[in-house]
């Protein structure tokens, strides 16, 4: 006899068990599929473990600066095994909390590999073979995606990675080759330079981190050469031979010259593939774009009563995105009326040194999509938190509608810049124009007050510089 439910969730990342404990409050009998461990990729080798690893990098990196704040420390070392223990025990720490979300809210919890069999029917396999039948009324796929493999060069973990083994290192590596300069190729980059490896970073589009704003590539790509890393764009990997004790990599650099180096490990960065294979979409005529789920503004796909959330869907590919799609899925199948996702009001953040954040149109789409613009840009080094800090690097730049004064973008680099950005995110939702930003009173002495005086620059009106 198959269980019954109102709703079915059949992946538990941050899209998945939001979505769970979501139609769980809305009063439905809720059930989450789950093949490996409760929080998903996010929660237990993505987003949380990797910023452990990056705090862990960024105090190393201050011990080895102490005498610039008045300080003393002296033989500082790493150790890489107990980096990586902390990094794992945050993440063991998170699952249980996740574990304990599940029981709270009532939701049973079906540990397997979760197939589609017909429309609201699916079957759970075991690690010992066994099958669960399951059933509902509405099921919300939230597979997510895992790393792309070179095509030439697929990973072994032992000198090819991706990022679930770059981190869990069986060693540390002495000269790394990042492919792809994307949110996950710069934040291992530079994890591991702050770490001490020798890193080379190699991006086929004309600048790093392409996604962001141009002046934010610019001050990147000049800061990271600053901390003693390579950069090579416009570059591809041409070929990769992987031996016992390293990796031959031949680089076609910018001018169509290419080179062969010697790196001790490679990490491949180059984006997702969705976990759309094998779990039934085909056989139910599910539409797919890529290989991505297409769904509406309510995340339902064409077939009634499947909704998809998450990685498994279109960009932008973030754990934020997936789990307030999964409390739009959840309110939808409840009777709601939720408001459709806005792509422009997501915001962004890599976790490199210096963090980047941005939400909204750059300078350049902006003026691509027609609008006229007024662009505001205050420097850290006329904050005088940042100074206090010994943080004087980085810029906030503002992006407007000259003709309305709406909020079109922001963009910023710099530090904890990951943090600030939620102020101009509410802004944006709140179709915020400059007149309300400029008659806000920002605390002092914050690094908040930065983005203060970005909009007055657009206007005319900066104060510190």
């Amino acid at each position: 006899m198959a269980e019954t439910y109102d709703c079915l969730v059949l992946g538990s990342g941050p899209g998945g068990y939001v979505a769970a404990i979501r139609a769980s409050q809305l009063g439905l009998k809720t059930a989450i599929v789950e093949r490996e461990l409760l929080g998903g990729i996010c929660l237990n080798w993505g987003c949380i473990p990797t910023k452990a690893l990056l705090r862990s990098a960024e105090i190393f990196h201050y011990m080895q600066h102490a005498k610039d704040y008045g300080l003393a420390a002296e033989k500082i070392s790493a150790d890489l095994d107990a980096v990586v223990k902390r990094s794992r025990g945050v993440a063991s720490q998170l699952n249980k909390g996740v574990t304990g979300l599940m029981k709270k809210n009532k939701i049973a919890v079906h540990m397997g590999t979760g197939v589609l069999t017909a429309k609201g029917k699916l079957t759970v396999t075991d690690k010992d073979g066994g099958k669960t039948e399951l059933t509902a009324k509405n099921i919300i796929v939230a597979t997510g995606a895992r790393a792309r493999d070179l095509p030439f060069a697929p990973a072994d973990g032992k000198r090819v990675w991706t990022y679930r083994h770059a981190m869990t290192p069986g060693e540390m590596p002495t000269k790394l080759l990042v492919i792809g300069s994307g949110a996950i190729g710069i934040e291992f980059a530079s994890f591991y330079n702050d770490m001490g490896s020798e890193v080379t970073v190699v991006e086929m589009l004309d600048r790093v981190v392409p996604v962001e704003d141009a002046d934010v590539s610019a001050f990147l790509e000049k800061s990271l050469k600053k901390q003693g890393m390579t950069i090579m764009t416009k570059a591809g990997v041409e070929k990769l031979e992987v031996g016992a004790s390293g990796v031959k990599a031949s680089i076609k650099d910018k001018d169509g010259k290419v080179a062969t180096s010697e790196f001790s490990h490679v990490i491949v960065a180059i984006g997702i593939v969705p976990n759309t294979e094998n779990i039934g979409l085909e056989a139910l005529g599910v539409k797919t774009d890529r290989g991505h789920i297409v769904t509406d503004g309510a995340c339902k796909t064409n077939i009634d009563g499947l909704y998809a959330i998450g990685d498994v869907t279109a960009p932008p590919w973030l754990a934020h995105k997936a789990s307030h799609e999964g409390v739009i899925a959840a309110e939808a199948i409840a009777g709601g009326h939720p408001h459709a996702m806005d792509p422009r009001n997501i915001p962004g953040c890599t976790y490199c040194h210096p963090q980047i954040a941005s939400v909204g149109l750059t300078e350049a789409k902006a003026k691509e999509a027609g609008y006229e613009v007024k662009v505001g840009n205050f420097p850290f080094i006329g904050n005088g938190k940042a100074i206090a800090l010994g943080e004087a690097e980085g810029f906030i730049k503002t992006v407007f509608d000259a003709r309305t004064g709406e909020l079109l973008g922001a963009h910023m680099i710099g530090a904890e810049v990951t943090e600030l950005i939620q102020g101009y995110t509410i802004g944006k939702t709140l179709e915020t124009t400059e007149a309300e930003l400029m008659e806000t009173v920002f605390p002092h002495p914050t690094l908040s007050e930065m983005m203060h005086e970005s909009v007055l620059a657009a206007y005319g009106r900066v104060i510190h510089i």
